[in-house]
């Protein structure tokens, strides 16, 4: 590790252990990830390697064969359409996938980037993440790509991120039930906090504003994108006398909770209420009676993160950010207001 002699092609590392106080040894610790330097030391010594522009030549060890998949959270049934996403390309670079489970869905734990400089990966996918800047050069100074998937909030323009057109996939599901007669639409989106919620409800906002109908704030609710969620919403929304005839749900694992609380409520689906989700997860079929839902490209995000890595230098990398579309699949949930005993068409249309 001695052998990395330049920062910024005039300050050598030896300078730079001489300017934080420590020892040659311990710049190399901190290169590498190591455990067994002090909290201050690490950040006093990655200050200075920022300050002189280090980037690690090639020289240095091998990187893994490893392309790095980072969650907040692994049961859920969209979390795996994303790893045979990655899984999908990687195979094709003979790189192995590694899942981490880390952090909050908004950045990994602290503890996860001395772990990641230890495993050196070819390059790292991160899933509802973002990233602090000083992380983001902790990683390009080793060399290791990194692309966000779906990233929680609006990313800085030079962060690679790939997500879909969610603000399209809200309107797309919207304006599918007030074209069915539904007047009062309430919607059960994602967390607050969430880029891509928020785009869903304003595609949902601008759907009614179309059809010339008024947004019930009481019809708005912000959710988890998790079934019991969804349940707990719906059988709120559902209790009262002026409940709505339709529901766009913000995932598909909301909207399970949705014809659950339905069904408690005695209230037949699309009969009574016709229900909307988001995702198109596989199960959305399987859903009882099956899911109208807008197809959110999953798999193919989670393939175009991971050749993004393969491929930093492209020259059409130059806008950061990539969104694939998405687009309307209608089931069995969703039929004309007042209509009984036969559901909406069964036709897509793209979002």
């Amino acid at each position: 590790m001695h052998g990395e002699v330049e920062v910024g092609a005039r300050v050598t590392l030896a300078e730079v252990a001489k300017e934080a106080k420590v020892s040659l040894p311990t710049v190399s610790k901190v290169l590498n990830g190591r455990s067994d330097v002090s909290n201050p030391t690490r950040a006093r010594v990655e200050r200075l390697l920022e300050v002189h522009g280090y980037r690690r030549r090639s020289s240095g060890p091998p990187r893994s064969p490893l392309v790095e998949l980072v969650f907040h959270e692994l049961d859920s049934v969209w979390a795996m359409e994303l790893v045979r996403g990655v899984e999908n390309v990687a195979k094709t670079y003979r790189a192995t996938v590694v899942l981490t489970r880390s952090g909050t869905r908004h950045a990994p734990a602290p503890g996860w980037m001395e772990g990641v400089l230890r495993r050196r990966p070819l390059g790292v996918v991160l899933v509802f993440s973002s990233l602090p800047a000083e992380v983001r050069h902790r990683l390009g100074s080793r060399g290791i790509p990194f692309v966000i998937v779906d990233p929680a909030g609006d990313p800085d323009p030079d962060v690679p991120s790939v997500g879909s057109a969610n603000w399209a996939g809200g309107l797309a599901a919207t304006r599918h039930l007030t074209g069915h007669g539904h007047e009062r639409v309430a919607i059960i989106t994602g967390p607050e906090d969430m880029l891509c919620s928020l785009a869903r409800l304003d595609g949902y906002r601008s759907a009614m504003t179309m059809a010339g109908l008024t947004v019930d704030p009481r019809l708005v609710r912000f959710g988890d994108f998790q079934v019991r969620g969804g349940f707990e919403h719906a059988m709120d929304l559902l209790s009262g006398p002026h409940r709505p005839t339709a529901v766009f749900a913000g995932s598909d694992l909301q909207a399970l909770g949705v014809l659950e609380a339905a069904r408690l409520r005695g209230l037949s689906v699309p009969e009574d209420l016709s229900v909307v989700g988001y995702d198109d997860v596989p199960l959305a079929q399987w859903s009882s009676p099956p899911l109208t839902t807008v197809h959110q490209p999953l798999r193919g995000m989670a393939e175009e993160a991971t050749r993004m890595l393969f491929r930093p230098d492209d020259p059409r990398g130059a806008a950061q950010r990539i969104e694939l579309a998405t687009r309307l699949v209608v089931r069995q949930t969703t039929a004309r207001r007042g209509q009984r005993g036969a559901a909406a068409e069964p036709v897509g249309a793209d979002a």
